[in-house]
């Protein structure tokens, strides 16, 4: 049976020719994750996306697939369980994410650091307006909850700006460009000292609902938080209070419980709040990282029979 690999997002002709290329005994054959092909999907070994209604002909007994490549980091949303009793090899989208998320991040504390958010309201009103607020990054503290790739480049651009930089993980372990570390289990020690607190969490059963009243209540009088990571780590209602009482001084959010965020939900109508539509990751640049990711992978799957990099632990869900 001809070995073959099924991509269920667009490439270019010159993407399909590298993954041809570092995967020479292989069929590569482009297919439409709105339309999926079943009988195609059925006889193939990698699968390159996730589509809806394809998991029982993938993982049905007998299927031949053995890896799934995803097109996002996050993976909540994928049969885990059941890829996990069927053995088969999963690889996220980890470190494609890194350069455009960061740019957003730091639009957001620019936004909020120089009244720009406000600036952008009063020419819309044609309002010749300052209150005077204006402040600046240097000597701010950024707390980096999640010190993966995105949490890294974080890092490291906000020492150009001479800040100082906190990071929350699992392991607590010391990482360049973070001034300390801290493990989860001290979040609310961490928070505290941020004038800035970045969440760049995946969603697991453990960061469900991390930031909630208890959290939110320990973060510096005033201070910005900004969700880029997944909705669901922020209980919602108390975001809300902390930021009707106070508490917070303002909030980016990219990602939300809810997608798309409903109308008539209070979060729009607040002017200490800026929100971007799950946006935060695009860029032109997006498909050829995963290629990137995904032939190095190849070649290691060839010639050792598993993928090298991002490859899923079941166990922790990321």
């Amino acid at each position: 049976m001809t070995k073959s690999i099924v991509c269920l997002q667009p490439l270019t002709p010159q993407q399909q020719e590298r993954i041809r290329e570092a995967a020479p005994d292989y069929t590569l054959t482009q297919a439409d994750a709105k339309h999926p092909d079943l009988q195609l999907l059925g006889q193939a070994e990698i699968v390159i996306g996730w589509a809806k209604g394809i998991a029982d002909t993938t993982l049905a007994a007998g299927s031949p697939l053995r890896w799934v490549q995803t097109w996002s980091a996050g993976i909540e949303k994928l049969p885990l369980q059941r890829f996990q009793d069927r053995g088969i090899i999963l690889t996220n989208a980890s470190g494609v994410h890194a350069e455009p998320i960061s740019a957003v991040i730091f639009g957001f504390m620019l936004l909020f650091t120089r009244n720009l958010h406000t600036a952008i309201r009063n020419q819309e009103a044609r309002l010749w307006e300052s209150d005077g607020t204006e402040s600046e990054l240097t000597g701010k503290t950024a707390v980096i909850v999640g010190t993966g790739a995105i949490g890294s480049e974080t890092a490291r651009i906000a020492k150009a700006f001479r800040m100082k930089t906190v990071g929350v993980s699992r392991s607590g372990a010391i990482l360049p460009d973070f001034d300390s570390v801290y493990t989860t289990e001290h979040l609310k020690e961490a928070v505290s000292k941020g004038h800035f607190i970045i969440n760049t969490l995946p969603l697991t059963d453990k960061t469900r609902y991390l930031f909630n009243k208890p959290v939110f209540s320990a973060f510096r009088q005033g201070s910005i938080y900004i969700n880029i990571g997944r909705g669901a780590t922020t209980h919602t209602d108390d975001l809300v209070d902390a930021l009707n009482s106070g508490q917070l001084g303002g909030a980016g959010l990219d990602v939300f419980e809810t997608e798309p965020l409903p109308p008539d939900h209070p979060l729009w109508g607040m002017k200490q709040v800026i929100i971007t539509p799950h946006s935060a990751g695009n860029t032109d640049r997006y498909a050829d990282r995963i290629v990137d990711i995904f032939t190095e992978n190849i070649k290691s799957y060839i010639s050792g029979g598993s993928p090298a990099r991002n490859v899923v632990d079941y166990s922790r869900q990321y």
